[in-house]
């Protein structure tokens, strides 16, 4: 047991650190592309962040631990709230992080929304249809993906178009992001499958059960990238990126459902455990308390009373319970 606890500790910092290093790489890429800081940086330091939930979730999902798999997922949506929430609290950066200034992120978290409801109800429906070794599920999150991506470059060109915001320097030469990104990508493809595996054996062991330890020890691993690189973006004063990530990453997490659906036999979202549609459910719950924070025009800081940033944390922390009792 010992062994297997060290174990998943070390593959646990290695997917940190790579996971820290990717979204360094692919914040420096998004300047380089040209595309514009704002849309690249939803699309590649979201999809980067995001890297460890999908391997480790594909490494989970070969060895038939689909609750683990959904479960570090969904929790790990949650868990980026939370940061979000405490990031907010606890962090003196200039202004609110819940605020006007990042409402334009409020569609990103619409579409986080969207995809986890697709996710609740392809659940709670169990259909075994498939299409292209795909789930009925998994077809309805690449479509409301793609269209809510339509919907955020549409808006982010808009926005750009209207503000002339001048664009930190890139710290690292393009070159050498992409040479930092192929390695990172690569360490955390290494370390997902014994990652999958030591977690697989830890929650049988312990007796937790494989949606509650995905739920929140998985779920807590593979978020403490969002983690680093949203501290990171608040001590540059980046609020808006800050934001922008962990709301991106949501929903990305959501969307890659669709891809591990292609490692199982059967379709993913209808051979789980229904209690993962509880933790959605709260996820759901929660990002609309973010996104009435963010549209909230008060200009007053309680600090430690922020209510907002309160009600996020006690949610979360009421929902993780919830699971642990089911």
């Amino acid at each position: 047991m010992l062994s297997l606890i060290v174990t998943f500790c070390v593959l646990a910092v290695v997917i940190i650190v790579a996971g820290t290093v990717l979204a360094r790489c692919s914040d420096t890429l998004a300047d380089a592309t040209g595309m514009g800081r704002s849309l690249a940086g939803l699309i590649l330091l979201a999809g980067a962040t995001s890297l460890p939930e999908f391997s480790v979730g594909w490494s989970a999902v070969r060895i038939g631990a689909y609750d683990l798999t959904l479960g570090g997922v969904i929790g790990s949506s949650l868990l980026n709230l939370l940061i979000l929430a405490l990031m907010d609290l606890f962090t003196q950066a200039k202004g609110r992080m819940l605020s006007r200034l990042a409402a334009a992120h409020a569609l990103s978290a619409i579409a986080s929304i969207i995809l986890t409801c697709v996710v609740i109800a392809s659940i709670l429906n169990g259909s075994d249809f498939v299409l292209c070794r795909l789930g009925l599920g998994s077809w309805g999150l690449l479509l409301a993906y793609l269209f809510c991506m339509r919907l955020i470059f549409i808006d982010q060109h808009y926005t750009a178009a209207m503000t002339d915001a001048p664009q930190p320097e890139a710290p690292l030469r393009w070159k050498r992001a992409t040479m930092g990104y192929l390695i990172a990508a690569s360490a955390i493809f290494l370390a997902g499958p014994p990652l999958a595996s030591s977690a697989e054996s830890i929650a049988a062991q312990t007796g937790m059960g494989q949606t509650f330890f995905g739920t929140v020890f998985v779920a807590l691993i593979t978020s403490l990238p969002e983690a680093v690189t949203t501290f990171a973006a608040i001590r540059l004063g980046t609020i808006d990126m800050a934001v922008g990530n962990i709301l991106g990453s949501n929903a990305f997490n959501m969307a890659m459902l669709a891809g591990l659906d292609l490692a199982t036999p059967v379709p993913l979202l209808s051979s789980v455990a229904q209690t993962h549609a509880l933790t959605g459910t709260a996820a759901v719950l929660v990002t609309s308390v973010v996104i009435a924070g963010l549209l909230y025009r008060a200009e007053k800081r309680w600090w430690i009373l922020e209510p907002d940033a309160v009600l996020v944390i006690v949610l979360v922390l009421g929902s993780l319970l919830a699971v642990y009792g089911q």
